[in-house]
């Protein structure tokens, strides 16, 4: 199989890309998915999602302290 960057990977691997997705190859080709679940029913006029692409997760935190976390009700990916 060859990726997006034209990188082959044998078929039966897995690896997760820069972008944070989870790849595998196989007979029918390569599959891709998000590796991370983006936060959902949280107070978005209190606080922000911030995405840390080194960790592939997200954290939710107030807009005006981002050292103090918010409530996050659900996640969705």
């Amino acid at each position: 199989c060859r990726d997006l960057n034209g990188d082959g990977h044998e078929i039966g691997s897995s690896w997760r890309t820069t972008d944070c997705n989870d790849c595998s190859c196989s007979r029918d080709g390569i599959r891709c998915c998000a590796s991370f679940a983006k936060p959902v029913g949280y107070d978005q006029e209190k606080c922000v999602s911030i995405f840390n692409k080194e960790t592939c997760t997200y954290k939710v935190v107030e807009k005006d302290d981002h050292s103090k976390e918010c409530p996050v009700h659900g996640w969705v990916g």
